[in-house]
């Protein structure tokens, strides 16, 4: 693995930046004066570049080394060979942009949106040092992500193929689809990652860890795997469920006639480790009162179902649609629900009688990147819970336990 280029990088002053920038603006509206940003090969170490809208500019071999991008928009961009070690990029949008050849090494990409980027091996121009720029000679240098911060990061669909990422973490992270093909991911930490469909042969995943990733449809072939850590990965889900010799479509709908009639028809649900995925969906089903802890509801549809009351303690929910759903009183403790859509789901206390409630409880779980804008909260609990770039804007959290 080579080093960064030492290429002539042209400094920039604050003055001409400032101008740069209010051009690329003008571009991006489409008015008068506009220029698209073109800073190849410019020096902005250090710099602060944060919230930016920088989409579309050209920042080729720009050293961007410990520069501060959080939350920018550089969808589109290209950072063909950019030196961005260190930087701050915190979800920072990075859609479709190139960065082929980029050095990101010990870069902080938690939440970040890179979506279908390109991180694949780059032609790096160097200088040459006895004749300058009148002969160039040409390197091969794949994308660099060393030691940098990926957490709750989407990148669904990325081309990643012979990207070294050792000691990265790309805990929780969105990798669908994602071409990881000779990826040198040594002693990476890809616990919870989304990897389904993800394309990781011949990838080196030695003393990785892999807990509770979701390996749908990896294709694994010719992987190294020595020393990974696998405990609890979420596989294909089975084509039926059965308990007692009886499917699982059976036993819901038991469990929804005992809820309709109040108690005088079906029988509750009362199993744990149930894997409710080839069920498809459950949207807007009526399971007030289920009780199935460590089960796998990973990635349903869920959309306006009743959980009031519900045992879901220890439950995988990741990525699963809980919008508008009643989970009132709901236990969630120790649950998974990272990237889960809560927005508008009732998570208030649940009435159990004059001056007596139980309050919905998500303790110890993990709400990585979830989202509950518009969600009604109040006086739920989230003791030690995880909630790294959830989205809780318009939430009614109103006399909850929550640790900020």
């Amino acid at each position: 693995m080579s080093t960064v280029p030492q290429q002539h990088h042209l400094a920039v002053d604050a003055q001409s930046l400032r101008e740069s920038l209010d051009a690329h603006s003008r571009y991006l509206a489409g008015r008068s004066g506009g220029r698209r940003l073109n800073l190849t090969y410019a020096d902005l170490a250090n710099c602060s570049l944060e919230g930016l809208d920088l989409r579309d500019a050209d920042l080729t071999g720009a050293r961007l080394s410990g520069a501060t991008l959080a939350r920018s928009n550089l969808s589109r961009a290209i950072l063909f060979g950019a030196d961005l070690r260190e930087a701050d990029m915190r979800h920072v949008n990075l859609k479709r942009a190139d960065l082929r050849g980029a050095c990101m090494r010990g870069a902080n990409l938690a939440g970040a949106e890179l979506a279908g980027c390109d991180l694949r091996e780059g032609r790096i121009a160097l200088q040459d040092k006895l004749d300058g720029f009148r002969i160039l000679r040409h390197e091969h240098r794949p994308g660099e992500l060393n030691y940098a911060v990926l957490s709750g990061a989407n990148l669904a669909g990325a081309q990643m193929s012979g990207a070294v990422a050792m000691s990265s973490d790309f805990t929780d992270a969105n990798l669908t689809g994602a071409i990881l093909t000779g990826a040198k991911l040594m002693r990476a930490v890809l616990d919870g990652a989304d990897l389904t469909g993800a394309d990781l042969g011949g990838a080196d995943l030695t003393g990785a860890s892999m807990k509770r990733a979701v390996l749908n449809g990896v294709n694994l072939n010719q992987a190294r795997l020595d020393d990974c850590d696998l405990t609890g990965v979420l596989r294909a889900p089975p084509p039926i469920f059965y308990i007692d010799d009886r499917s699982l479509t059976e036993v819901v709908a038991e469990h929804e006639a005992f809820c309709d009639s109040g108690g005088t028809k079906g029988a509750t649900l009362k199993m744990a480790e149930v894997d409710f995925r080839p069920m498809r969906t459950l949207k807007r089903r009526r399971l007030s009162g289920l009780t199935a802890p460590n089960s796998i509801f990973f990635g349903l549809d869920m959309e306006g179902t009743q959980f009031q009351g519900a045992d879901l303690s220890g439950c995988d929910f990741r990525g699963a649609n809980l919008r508008e759903a009643d989970l009132r009183g709901a236990r969630f403790t120790g649950a998974q629900l990272a990237r889960a859509d809560l927005r508008g789901a009732k998570m208030g206390p649940l009435a159990l009688g004059e001056n007596r409630f139980v309050r919905t409880d998500f303790s110890r779980a993990s709400l990585r990147g979830a989202d509950l804008r518009g969600a009604s909260a109040p006086r739920a609990r989230f003791l030690e819970a995880e909630m790294d770039g959830a989205r809780i804007a318009g939430c009614d959290l109103a006399g909850a336990e929550l640790e900020i």
